[in-house]
């Protein structure tokens, strides 16, 4: 990877984490804040948690598409610009009406499939995987730091002060991308970033990613409804003071991402990504039971929770994997693009539906309907096909005969180990999905140039 790549995927990356630090940091101590706001109800409470996923979902893809015309670094710093506003509003609210307000603003701020789009733009097709691979990371450790930080801060400077800090979070990460972030000499729709509208009717109608598409919506639906009801059991069982529940997660993520590692080991390398994957759900539903019905006993409480995130960590690592391997040749971004939007949708439906079921049930109620999801998601990936050892290939196309690009999508998916290729002409490359124990990178490399 050249300096000017690595410098565009790092300052990118580090836009992304500027937004996600905020988000969810409020996670672990939103609950308790919450409940002290004027009109507040179990079930108010749930929708202003899960909101932001709502409107981040509904223009994740729509910003992309806005990106291409008006350009990246323009909707990056329109989108940051309402994540800002939103989290004023929240900070400045003391009803839960008006956090909620504020979380729906910070939706708006559906900047992730931009961001993606501009490391396309930034780097050479031999580096792309790379550079997403960091951005992965980032996102991961994104994650983890601000549970952990979440509780701290709030200890310090509340809740509405860590609204505060995602306000000035924004704003740095306004400052990033126009300041760190190299300008792309072209701004080009690449299909293995980006959503294409002439590919939403194949991707949808295709079964294996929308298993995967509703498996990241349950993902995220228990684990934010399991925030409304976890830092309640926190106290209950270890007799935690406000805002020490990072003593808590700190060692759990730690242990988690410790049992991940062999996990994800023996799905990729093993080639068991399917039972790993059925054993990762059967985890979750252990662990919500563990929750539902031991959650006065501190032991079992911390045993769950190390259960819970080891599931959540590998599936938050397998699920993109998964994704890139099932989606047609030249329809990843496209696949990508509406998997993000089932993963925000989640989000809200867990902080509302999570909401409601606290309101009913209390703590057992909303690990209850956390459980009733994660034995339908278990009914539907059981039935998942078994992933190939299949990846994505690009092959960059020098003096493309437009005249003739049905005849050489033929030769190449005729080529050894390829599994389907699509020759797309406005970016001079060919996708390819290769089986790389038969993949010839010979023979492709002379249908090409010939």
């Amino acid at each position: 990877m050249k300096q000017e790549e690595l410098r565009a995927t790092g300052s990118l990356a580090a836009v992304f984490a500027m937004r996600l630090l905020g988000l969810f940091m409020i996670y672990p101590v939103f609950t308790t804040y919450a409940q002290h706001l004027s009109g507040a109800t179990p079930a108010l409470i749930g929708l202003a948690l899960g909101a932001y996923g709502l409107t981040q979902g509904l223009l994740q893809i729509p910003f992309g598409f806005l990106s291409d015309r008006i350009g990246r670094k323009r909707m990056i710093s329109l989108g940051l610009v309402f994540f800002g506003i939103g989290s004023v509003v929240a900070a400045l609210s003391t009803s839960i009406g008006g956090v909620v307000l504020g979380r729906v603003l910070q939706g708006m701020g559906a900047v992730g499939s931009v961001i993606l789009a501009l490391v396309a733009d930034l780097t050479s097709e031999e580096v792309r995987t790379k550079a997403m691979a960091i951005v992965g990371i980032t996102i991961g450790l994104s994650f983890a730091v601000a549970i952990v930080a979440g509780p701290v801060l709030a200890s310090f400077i509340g809740v509405a002060g860590i609204f505060w800090l995602t306000a000035v979070l924004a704003m740095i990460g306004i400052a990033i991308t126009w300041f760190a972030v190299p300008n792309p000499a072209n701004v080009v729709r690449h299909r293995d970033t980006e959503a294409v509208p002439a590919l939403f009717a194949r991707v949808l109608s295709n079964g294996e990613l929308l298993r995967l598409d509703f498996a990241i919506f349950a993902l995220h639906a228990i684990l934010t409804m399991s925030f409304l009801a976890v830092p309640a059991l926190l106290v209950k069982s270890l007799h935690l003071t406000a805002h020490m529940d990072w003593i808590v997660y700190l060692p759990v993520l730690f242990v988690s991402v410790a049992f991940m590692v062999p996990a994800i080991i023996v799905a990729e390398k093993g080639g068991r990504m399917k039972e790993v994957f059925i054993v990762a759900i059967a985890l979750l539903a252990v662990s919500l039971i563990a929750l539902t019905l031991g959650g006065s006993i501190g032991a079992v409480v911390v045993a769950a929770l190390v259960v819970f995130f080891t599931a959540f960590n590998i599936m938050e690592a397998m699920l993109p994997s998964l994704v890139t391997k099932v989606a047609p040749a030249g329809a990843k971004g496209t696949a990508t693009g509406v998997y993000s939007t089932a993963q925000f949708l989640g989000i809200f439906v867990g902080g509302a539906g999570g909401g409601l079921a606290f309101a009913a049930g209390g703590a057992r109620g909303v690990f209850a309907i956390a459980f009733i999801i994660a034995l339908i998601w278990l009914a539907v990936a059981i039935t998942m096909h078994r992933p190939g050892k299949i990846s994505s290939h690009l092959v960059h196309l020098e003096n493309l005969d437009r005249k003739n690009i049905s005849a050489l999508e033929a030769k190449l998916r005729a080529a050894p180990g390829v599994v389907d290729a699509v020759v797309a002409a406005d970016e001079d490359v060919a996708y390819l999905k290769i089986d790389r124990t038969r993949f010839d990178a010979e023979t492709v490399a002379a249908i090409v140039g010939g």
